[in-house]
């Protein structure tokens, strides 16, 4: 009697199984080499302010601390002055700025404390997904660059208060409706003086103005100082680290698919 094979004793079907292999797919992060169409903010009234600025009966808050920065005239290196006489080069001539000099308020805060954001900030902020720090309580304003334009002149600040006035205006700040403030002619940005001395502009003047990607701006004395300028420091760009995570994605994407290739020959 002849043997009886495996299959045969069993009855199951023994022919080998063609083993296609799992293909994961690399979530795709947001494009950071696809530009970011920001919206200008038109015909704009905008006040003068500056670090160490006392209170006063149409600034009720001292500018010793900023929303994001408890030691913000210490950890710029001083008051800075406003005074034309105690500028030189558009910084205080007293010493030099430890931050960049640059720097305007507008009327949003993202934060509600040091632990949680607003509730619409992740809707409505355009870089959210680009932000450098991800973390809980971290703002994602910070920092972040804007354009400023007055007659021909343009200028270039980083965003590092909130004000004037208000906090909770992310309507206008980052949609299409005019400022919530009534005080000082409506006012809907702060400049500091550099800003207002490279724009030539008075205060309660008139500016254009809009957000930029830090990719976009020129060099000009707004890229000479501070540690919070990715001009002096370029590990905060903030475009940065989603262009890395951006070319790792594209690496692994491309890994894939020659895996893909490979395991169908």
């Amino acid at each position: 009697m002849g043997s009886i094979s495996y299959a045969q004793s069993t009855g199951r079907d023994v022919t080998p199984q063609r083993i296609t292999p799992r293909i994961s797919t690399p979530t795709a992060p947001a494009n950071p080499f696809k530009a970011i169409q920001y919206q200008w903010k038109k015909n704009i009234t905008a006040t003068v302010f500056w670090i160490g600025e006392k209170p006063t009966a149409n600034n009720p808050t001292p500018n010793h601390a900023s929303s994001w920065d408890t030691a913000w005239q210490h950890n710029y290196g001083g008051y800075d002055n406003p005074d034309p006489s105690m500028r030189v080069n558009y910084r205080p001539k007293t010493f030099k700025p430890q931050l960049n000099p640059f720097y305007v308020a507008l009327p949003y805060n993202d934060l509600i404390n040091h632990r949680k954001h607003k509730p619409e900030a992740a809707r409505v902020i355009p870089w959210w997904n680009r932000r450098l720090d991800k973390r809980h309580g971290k703002t994602s304003c910070k920092g972040r660059w804007v354009q400023i334009v007055c007659g021909k002149r343009v200028c270039y600040a980083q965003w590092e208060d909130c004000g004037p006035f208000t906090t909770n205006d992310w309507q206008y700040v980052f949609g299409n409706k005019r400022p919530k403030n009534t005080k000082n002619k409506g006012a809907g940005i702060d400049l500091s003086p550099s800003v207002r001395d490279y724009l030539g502009m008075k205060n309660m003047g008139t500016v254009h103005w809009r957000f930029i990607d830090f990719s976009r701006i020129p060099r000009g004395p707004w890229s000479y100082y501070g540690s919070n300028n990715p001009f002096v420091n370029p590990r905060l760009d903030p475009e940065r680290k989603a262009r890395e995570d951006y070319m790792i994605y594209l690496r692994k994407l491309r890994d894939e698919a020659y895996r893909t290739k490979n395991n169908r020959q």
